[in-house]
């Protein structure tokens, strides 16, 4: 860690918003990628702290909140090594800007990465607090000590944190500092209510879509139904008679990741409006070169190259020789279709573009992408892009891709006034980052004691790397890992995998290739112990083996032990093996993902042919629980989220078109399908791990398996009400 210190206040709160009095502590640290750190006197920290004269604390929180709590869990660590009265912390949201290190609020690592830093920020405020102290009463510091935002002496004597300010701006903030015991937390590890929760519920908090500024215009983008298409022309006769309608631009496409996809775009004085002249825009394309995409037949070409001899991503022994010598070889394919985000608040975003300058305020998830990808379209430095981050109304990883921000400022420079874009959910679902659609082939062997002794994965998908490198047919190194990191002691393994182009924009979503692998992984091994007439648990765990600890090349080591303690939990506490009613049945399934474990064991019933989840029992691992509350309500929304893919969950092209178009052939579950769901949060002091992400990948898998049990039927395509089951 470098040094924690004071740093200069004009620099620190210039464009912030901040008060200008105050004490402020900051980190030295960086936890940039690809650059190189800096002085602390040229940046602002990654989070901060300013305590003013009254005793009120802010901190500033860099991570985007989306209704996971981010902003609670990181302040609370720095309000607890601080010793702060958590009632008199507030938060501010910082803008984007690489002064924070990595803002990027995705792939279940926010907590993870910047844990032990906002605990040092908080330990090193402390300090200076309790020397600040002990220079105005003359005594020694180890005569001191930090409670609930007071100073207090072994006398008894004490001081408010607000009183201490001015004589601590003068103390130099300590290189090393001691951090608390984790005996003695008192946020860190709790049950913490959000700090949004109030806000949040009387509606003052500030969502994209609620965000106005003088004179703003709104648009609405008409976009070519074929992804990549482009505009030949267009008629804005009609669209012009709409009421409230003020004109319509065309948008470039913007040949880039992040880029906007192109269209036009009608402006008016309200969306309603906006919305009604697109609808009357006459539009010629040019469909392009994915016009003929369809999900259909491009299924069976990737289910084709699973059935044959793929690329080699993984080998250990000889899985040719086992399967020539098992007792027992059994074969499965499984079919994933594409998936799309749909978070509740639609892509939208309000941008003002002045002359070289642009400020934005935007639901993003990213905003330092947000702000290089805008300042890159305005052909403008990025100092002169402002990023305002507001509340997500959910993300799951489309809202960290900005295409929708350089959209409006598309629009915004077109028409020289502040604008609101808002996409509509046909929009949302019909032209978004689609999570991959896949196939994967899984063969296994038994010997005569129904031991595993082969097992070989093979899968296609069109890969992530498809939208940064357009034309890569192989999956990225990261999109093999969960197959090839499964946690099995097997003396025979392979993973292969096949080409698959891309014809659609691919993005991940949450749990991203987790969610393919983790159900072919955890249908198959059901499968294998079915044909080995063993118990689903025990086969399990004989299948992950030996406690043992496994290099991910990574500072958090693959650890079996913990992986297998999940599982039993879990069965424990759905009390696995009991006797059910009639039609009804349990299913497991176990999975690692975002360095976190665990299991799941959902109790289903069949009856009529209808499928209907009573139960639900889930248990993680994710290290130090630093807010309990918030990882178990992630924890159930994993676990709908998983129902939800389970259930509807199927994105299609047909003629290059996406076919579905809202909420009524792209289904979520509905209150009343709810299940009883239970979570268990592991107890330990172990590095804290992803939570976001990795509830979901076990559901499915474990409601495919319970139903086998119920009814004998394998259903190794998703989803199941495909099969008329819900």
């Amino acid at each position: 860690m470098k040094d924690v210190k004071n740093v200069s206040r004009r620099s620190f709160l210039k464009g912030l918003g901040l008060a200008s009095g105050g004490l402020i502590i900051a980190s030295g640290t960086t936890l940039f990628i690809g650059c190189e750190p800096k002085e602390v006197i040229e940046f602002n920290p990654n989070l901060f702290v300013q305590l003013n004269s009254d005793g009120n604390l802010i901190l500033v929180a860099s991570r985007s909140e989306m209704g996971q709590g981010v902003r609670t869990s990181l302040t609370s660590v720095i309000a607890d090594e601080m010793e702060a009265d958590w009632d008199r912390v507030s938060i501010k949201q910082a803008v984007g800007d690489v002064k924070y290190g990595d803002q990027n609020t995705d792939g279940s690592k926010s907590v993870r990465l910047l844990y032990e830093e906002m605990r040092k920020i908080g330990a090193a405020t402390k300090a200076v607090l309790i020397a600040a102290a002990a220079k105005k009463w003359e005594v020694p510091t180890s005569e001191l000590k930090a409670e609930n935002h007071f100073v207090i002496s072994n006398s008894g004597k004490k001081i408010g944190f607000g009183e201490l300010v001015e004589i601590a701006k003068t103390i130099e903030v300590p290189k090393d500092v001691v951090l608390k015991d984790p005996k003695d937390f008192k946020f860190i590890g709790k049950y913490l209510p959000s700090k949004d929760v109030e806000n949040l519920s009387n509606g003052s908090a500030v969502f994209g879509l609620d965000k106005r500024l003088d004179n703003m215009k709104f648009a609405a983008i008409k976009r070519c139904s074929v992804t990549f298409g482009t505009v030949k022309s267009f008629d804005k006769t009609e669209a012009l008679k709409i009421a409230g309608v003020l004109d319509v631009v065309e948008i470039p496409r913007v040949e880039k990741p992040f880029g906007p996809l192109g269209g036009v775009a009608v402006v008016a004085t309200n969306t309603w409006a906006a919305f009604k002249g697109k609808e009357a825009l006459k539009v010629e394309w040019d469909f392009g070169a994915n016009a003929n995409y369809d999900t259909e037949e491009y299924m069976k070409q990737i289910t084709a190259n699973v059935q044959k001899k793929g690329k080699v991503a993984k080998t250990v022994g000889n899985v040719d020789s086992a399967f020539k010598s098992a007792t027992k070889t059994i074969e499965s394919t499984y079919q994933l279709p594409h998936l799309v985000h749909t978070p509740m608040e639609v892509p939208n975003a309000v941008v003002w573009v002045q002359e070289n300058t642009c400020e934005v305020w935007a639901p993003t998830q990213e905003p330092q992408r947000t702000r290089t990808e805008v300042s890159a379209f305005l052909e403008t430095d990025e100092k002169n892009v402002t990023v305002n981050v507001t509340f997500l109304g959910g993300g799951f990883g489309r809202k960290s891709k900005p295409d929708y921000v350089v959209e409006a400022a598309a629009v915004s420079k077109a028409i020289n006034a502040p604008v609101q874009v808002v996409w509509s959910r046909e929009d949302d679902i019909q032209h978004s980052y689609y999570h991959t659609i896949a196939a994967q082939y899984m063969k296994g062997s038994l010997d005569k004691d129904g031991k595993v002794t082969g097992w070989l994965h093979r899968f296609a998908l069109p890969s992530i790397a498809s939208t940064f490198a357009p034309g890569t047919v192989d999956p990225a190194p990261f999109e093999a890992a969960s197959a090839t990191n499964v946690p099995f002691e097997i003396p025979n393994m392979q993973v292969e995998t096949g080409g698959a182009p891309a014809h659609v924009r691919i993005g991940w979503m949450r749990s991203v290739i987790n969610i393919p692998h983790g159900f072919a992984i955890n249908v198959f091994a059901d499968e294998l112990a079915n044909e080995a007439g063993v118990d689903p648990l025990e086969f399990r765990l004989n299948l992950i083996g030996s406690d043992r600890i496994e290099d991910t090349k990574n500072e958090y080591k693959y650890d079996t032990a913990r992986l297998k303690h999940v599982l039993k939990q879990a069965a424990k506490n759905a009390d696995w093996g009991k006797k059910l009613p009639e039609g009804h049945a349990m299913g497991l399934a176990v999975h690692y993902s975002f360095l976190s474990y665990v299991a799941s064991v959902v109790e289903v019933s069949v009856i009529n042919n209808k499928v209907k989840v009573h139960n639900i029992h889930s248990v993680i691992d994710c290290g130090l629980a630093v807010n309990k509350n918030t990882i178990t309500a992630q924890m159930e929304g994993a676990a709908i989220f998983g129902m939800s893919l389970a259930f509807y969950g199927k994105i299609t092209a047909k003629d290059g078109a996406i076919e579905q178009t809202n909420f009524g052939d792209y289904q979520m579950l509905r209150m009343p399908q709810a299940p009883n769901i239970h979570i268990e949060i592991v107890e330990n002091n172990e590095k804290p791990t992803g939570v976001g992400e990795p509830g979901v990948p076990v559901i499915a898998p474990a409601i495919v398996n319970a139903i086998f049990k119920a009814t004998g039927n394998r259903y190794r395509t998703l989803p199941l009400k495909d099969y008329k089951l819900v």
